[in-house]
């Protein structure tokens, strides 16, 4: 593969635009998220606005990859929202990159702690159609990866499961979600 950068993704890149959606489009319709490019599209020109972070990694001067930011809690957590990688480009620290530049723009706005929830739509977890309302701490501590779940990816990149919000996605489909303190 060869290299990439990562910049920020503003108003006037509308080729990258229109790439970020249509990637954010292909990465998650398959798990019934963004499922039209219209909405996509909503979502990127939402991830836009001022106060928010998009950062983008390009190749040769397309989107291969993007992550978001949104501020909460007096700037002091920022909410990952989202994070993806064209999957021809997974495997190649596209996502770890784009981990570690958004930590550092967090950090530069006097943020604290990210948080991120990463759904589990497709059974992929052992957290997945059991009642998390009874032992939940127990589950959450002996968490399986049934089947490529990104909780691991996120655990290699130091964040830590500080919660799950059970039934998020219907019954028995949990929402994950993980933290990490930053600076």
């Amino acid at each position: 593969m060869t290299h990439f950068t990562i910049t920020d993704l503003t108003p006037t890149m509308t080729a990258q635009v229109a790439q970020a959606a249509a990637l954010l489009h292909r990465v998650f319709a398959p798990q019934d998220s963004w499922v039209l490019l219209a909405e996509a599209e909503q979502e990127v020109a939402e991830m836009l606005a001022p106060d928010r972070i998009l950062r983008v990694a390009l190749a040769q001067g397309q989107v291969i990859g993007w992550i978001g930011g949104i501020p909460g809690y007096d700037g002091n957590v920022w909410e990952l929202h989202p994070l993806l990688v064209a999957p021809e480009w997974q495997g190649n620290r596209v996502g770890a990159a784009l981990v570690e530049d958004f930590e550092a723009q967090v950090l530069v706005r006097g943020g604290l702690t990210i948080q991120l929830g990463t759904d589990d739509l497709t059974e992929a977890t052992s957290l997945s159609h059991v009642n998390l309302y009874k032992e939940t701490w127990s589950k959450i501590r002996d968490i399986r990866n049934l089947n490529h779940h990104p909780f691991e990816f996120y655990q290699k990149q130091g964040y830590t499961i500080i919660g799950v919000v059970p039934d998020a996605n219907g019954r028995g489909r949990p929402d994950i979600l993980m933290g990490k303190r930053i600076g």
